[in-house]
């Protein structure tokens, strides 16, 4: 039997996303408009499309060109502003000087965007996106009280309730919230852990929203936090995925998000995320249906955090390695085909 290799494509489970982006690295752009007019306004998966649709072409100048030819595009404003946004993203993990700059002009083309089409959520995920460029909340739209009566730090919270206004449950956007409350000077660990779980209590009851898995990202990070400063290490690291509130997250992840969502629209990090929290807790058969969705589709987070080198992404892909197929043994699927969710539906072309 050939050795099982994982694949770490952005695109993940959405192969026609996956094509577009392929035609971004080769300079093609009219993959990348199709795809956007085609995803029309189910604001979900047109927000997590344009978020992988904007880091491939971030490398280059194909939006750029397209603006160029379709000037009054206004998916091409939009990927302007996701190509701005990451670029600044960018230049700030590296540590470069002019952000504050970058960040002005990305803001600009988010608003230009959001001015020619007020309804779309993306130019609010960039502004939100954005703010963690601003940790010490020297813009006073990043220092805003959270709702009444919620015992969470300042922060975008008015962006938040825009975005919220126009997709109630936008994945993309909560998770950038979480980010921002880590990073900022009013934040921390205790403050993500506080919102992902403020965010999973407001999802309806039977809900199928991505944003279950959420409290599992928080999770993560803060196991992740731990190594970094030497409380915890990996040989004792699945007892933090065996307490009662874990386990809680990942049973309704498990039972109202993964068994009722459509495939395209199952974010291939959420899938790695749950299945890692079934795996650690040892239940295997659970873990085995998730792994066989995931298919070779690993992520870097959450397995580089609880590898044997933490932080290193081939650690974390045999680690990926390693839960999927004790799992797939356990539940005796380890040939079988892979399965999708009980709601699946054809990918588009």
């Amino acid at each position: 039997m050939a050795e099982f290799v994982p694949a770490f494509h952005p695109a993940g489970l959405d192969t026609a996303l996956q094509w577009a982006v392929e035609a971004i690295r080769v300079g093609h752009w009219k993959p990348m408009r199709d795809l956007l007019a085609e995803t029309g306004a189910h604001w979900g998966l047109r927000t997590s499309r344009s978020q992988v649709l904007g880091s491939a072409a971030a490398g280059g100048h194909v939006v750029r060109q397209w603006l160029e030819e379709e000037p009054g595009s206004v998916d091409a404003l939009v990927m302007q502003a996701r190509v701005s946004a990451e670029l600044v993203l960018r230049a700030y993990r590296q540590g470069h000087s002019g952000v504050d700059g970058l960040a002005a002009q990305a803001r600009e083309a988010a608003m230009a965007a959001h001015r020619v089409h007020a309804a779309d959520p993306v130019p609010l995920v960039c502004l939100l996106a954005l703010a963690a460029t601003d940790p010490s909340q020297a813009h006073q739209a990043h220092r805003m009280p959270p709702p009444a009566n919620e015992f969470l730090p300042t922060g975008p919270w008015r962006l938040l309730g825009a975005l919220v206004e126009r997709d109630g449950f936008n994945r993309e956007g909560h998770h950038r919230m979480m980010q921002v409350l880590l990073r900022s000077r009013s934040g921390g660990q205790a403050a993500a852990l506080g919102f992902a779980q403020w965010v999973w209590s407001r999802v309806p009851a039977e809900s199928c929203c991505s944003l279950l898995v959420l409290p599992l990202h928080s999770h993560a990070e803060h196991y992740r936090a731990k190594r970094q400063h030497g409380v915890a290490d990996a040989g004792v690291g699945a007892m933090h995925w065996r307490t009662d509130p874990v386990r809680a997250y990942a049973d309704r992840a498990l039972r109202c998000w993964f068994e009722h969502s459509e495939r395209v629209e199952l974010s291939a990090v959420d899938l790695n995320h749950l299945a890692h929290a079934l795996w650690a807790d040892r239940r295997f058969d659970e873990a085995a249906r998730v792994f066989e969705v995931i298919g070779p589709h690993a992520t870097s987070a959450p397995w580089m955090h609880v590898a044997n080198t933490a932080g290193d992404r081939d650690s974390g892909a045999a680690e990926f390695a390693k839960a999927r197929a004790q799992c797939l043994s356990i539940a005796g699927n380890a040939g079988a085909p892979q399965a999708g969710p009980a709601h699946s539906v054809p990918l588009p072309r």
